[in-house]
């Protein structure tokens, strides 16, 4: 590479060269002194230096070389990353679990992406029917949303709210028991004492 660099920049000084002596005509063949009557006042050109790259590399070029060596933990690191900051390497998951409503795997801690899209697709058609229902005016008491045959079986049991009904039948996974309020009177007090800690 080095000396491909060296040959390159040899040739292109050359070409310099002669460029600049076509230019100024001091490659062309004169008898002695035509030169010096032409052109009254100018002095012949001293005789040119030989070309040398000794003049231009000088001593030699700094190249930017590593000083030192690298260790093993340095190399491993930048192999293999480190596992306490950023691991390169692919390591098998432990914090996989089964979900009990759909059978699809997902990590501890997280949701089920696919009941959560399922059920985000369900809000999402629960949203439309309400806005064709209501419109887009305030609604001041909770609204009720029945699937197909149910407005029948609780009929007078939400007196005063809004009624929404979806026009097919309630999934299976969608439980009723959502539209039961609770029985269990909320806590009058902020302390929670500790219990079953044995």
């Amino acid at each position: 590479m080095v000396s491909s660099l060296i040959s390159r920049l040899t040739n292109s000084i050359h070409k310099l060269e002669q460029t600049l002596h076509c230019f100024l005509g001091l490659n062309r063949k004169f008898p002695p002194d035509a030169f010096n009557l032409a052109v009254v006042g100018i002095e012949r050109a001293a005789p040119r230096k030989q070309f040398s790259l000794k003049d231009i590399i000088g001593d030699g070029f700094l190249w930017a070389v590593p000083k030192h060596r690298r260790t093993i933990e340095k190399r491993l690191k930048r192999k293999f990353g480190n596992p306490f900051y950023h691991l390169k390497i692919l390591v098998p998951k432990t914090n996989i679990r089964v979900c009990n409503t759909c059978g699809d795997h997902h990590e501890i801690g997280i949701l089920c992406p696919t009941c959560y899209n399922r059920i985000m697709k369900e809000t999402k058609e629960m949203r439309k029917a309400i806005k064709e229902k209501l419109g887009l005016q305030p609604v001041e008491k909770e609204v009720v949303v029945l699937y197909e045959n149910e407005k029948s079986t609780l009929e007078g049991e939400f007196e005063g709210q809004p009624i929404v009904e979806m026009k097919k039948p309630r999934p299976p996974w969608f439980s009723k028991n959502l539209l039961q309020q609770t029985t269990q009177q909320p806590a009058t007090t902020k302390d929670v004492e500790p219990s079953g800690l044995s």
